[in-house]
């Protein structure tokens, strides 16, 4: 394993505030707790904006009293808050209504061991080197004719220590870390102004694109979008940039969620087992990735993780699943809990991707005629329980197989279980984020311009 941070109270605080949950009159328990500290620096227009420099520590705790649960949270981890903490909580839960679905994780199901992920970045960087990023981005960004105005740059890092122990005999604790540069800039004048932006996070400072790469690609995207066409109301095919198409899946994910499919409130809760794209289309979802940005090794509940695809040639293979959830749906869960201090676990992705297609992004515009090429979507316009989907976009506009002016002030809309099934991927899938897409085609949606 790699070096760890530096010792803190965490594992003295787990095993005490275990104690003192079973001393007051709880059952069963499990606590969390999260060590952070957190660095940024940002510029606008060249001068200084901010250096900040936090740390912080977090626990919370959940307790059983027969089926009834509570959870409470505090950030001071002194031997007399814990008790403090612990008596509260077991008095809410006596207090609380039952619950027949909460329990701890199955023993059997815990992580008795798990690999190397390769999370935690130990560098420090300094603040002067944050700041240097962020005027450095900013900066190649200003330099770019036709660049007018600027919302800043930024550039941080942060590492998180995160520590679960169980009543029932789990302990784990992993560090992770990230590092991230970003600005967004604008071009034009008074009703003519257009902006955009780039952004890069890694989990290791070194890992970082250089940021005046990132300057440059948000000028020459923010120049792009200048003296955008509108366009007449039409169904047409569309071509979802990556930077947008994730959010496409993040819905996927709200909709597969154990969750929801337990009230019933998914427009696929039907659909376990049966094709909801169509064949060779696959999403994964990856807790082990090397380095992944949403990479865990452990779930919020202390459950082994796994790699499964979730879709697996257009056919919906699993909910994500945590104890309770899956014990209202009468599964078992598959390790997919995320926890926060202050909430119960629940449901979530770790690093969610859809896979490469086979074909190139060229090739998959090579045949439409006219189009529309989104890069931004606003709102939210996404029903996860009737599957609707509306938003406000831009873009540019396709032309007998180029992307060519941009368009804006559109609307596109649709209803995800044909959105899927019209859905083609591009072999050109890069992990940039938690939630991952290549570039893909949606045919027969419908524009509605002005």
């Amino acid at each position: 394993m790699k070096a760890a941070m530096n010792p803190n109270p965490a594992d003295r605080a787990a095993a005490q505030t275990l104690a003192l949950a079973k001393s007051a009159g709880a059952e069963m328990a499990d606590v969390v707790l999260f060590d952070s500290v957190d660095l940024s620096a940002s510029c606008r227009m060249g001068r200084q904006e901010s250096l900040e420099r936090s740390e912080s520590s977090a626990i919370g705790l959940r307790v059983w009293v027969g089926k009834k649960q509570a959870i409470v949270s505090a950030s001071d981890l002194s031997a007399e808050s814990l008790g403090m903490l612990a008596e509260r909580a077991v008095a809410m839960a006596r207090a609380a209504s039952e619950d027949p679905y909460g329990s701890l994780a199955d023993a059997v199901l815990l992580a008795k061991d798990w690999p190397e992920l390769d999370l935690y970045d130990a560098h420090e960087p300094e603040m002067t080197a944050l700041y240097a990023m962020a005027l450095a981005a900013e900066g190649e960004a200003l330099a770019v004719k036709g660049i007018t105005n600027s919302d800043g740059g930024h550039a941080g890092y942060s590492r998180h220590r995160v520590t679960l122990a169980t009543s029932h005999g789990f302990f784990g604790q992993y560090d992770i870390s990230s590092a991230s540069v970003s600005v967004a800039v604008i071009a034009g004048e008074g009703d003519g102004m257009e902006g955009d932006y780039d952004y890069a996070s890694t989990r290791h400072y070194a890992d970082l694109p250089d940021p005046a790469s990132i300057g440059k690609t948000a000028a020459e995207r923010t120049l792009k979008r200048l003296n955008p066409r509108k366009l007449n109301t039409k169904p047409l095919p569309l071509v979802f940039d990556p930077r947008v198409g994730k959010s496409l899946l993040g819905a996927l994910s709200g909709a597969i969620s154990g969750a929801a499919i337990a009230r019933g409130t998914s427009f696929l809760k039907d659909m376990l087992g049966k094709p909801v794209f169509v064949p060779g289309v696959n999403v994964t979802d990856d807790p082990l990735r090397v380095r992944g940005l949403g990479s865990h090794p452990f779930d919020g509940e202390g459950v082994a993780v796994a790699k499964r695809d979730m879709v697996r040639d257009g056919v919906l293979q699993h909910w994500f699943l945590d104890t309770r959830s899956a014990a209202r749906l009468g599964l078992e869960t598959l390790g997919h809990a995320s926890r926060g201090v202050a909430s119960p676990p629940s449901p979530s992705y770790s690093n969610f991707y859809m896979q490469a297609g086979s074909v190139s992004p060229k090739d998959l515009v090579a045949d439409i005629k006219e189009g529309v090429y989104v890069t931004e979507t606003q709102g939210m316009g996404v029903n996860i329980v009737t599957g609707d989907y509306s938003q406000g976009a831009a873009g540019f506009l396709i032309e007998n197989g180029e992307i060519t002016v941009p368009v804006s002030e559109i609307t596109i809309a649709g209803q995800m279980k044909d959105m899927f099934m019209r859905l083609t991927p591009a072999d050109d899938l890069v992990f940039r984020y938690a939630c991952n897409a290549p570039t893909f085609r949606i045919d027969g949606m419908m524009v509605a311009g002005s």
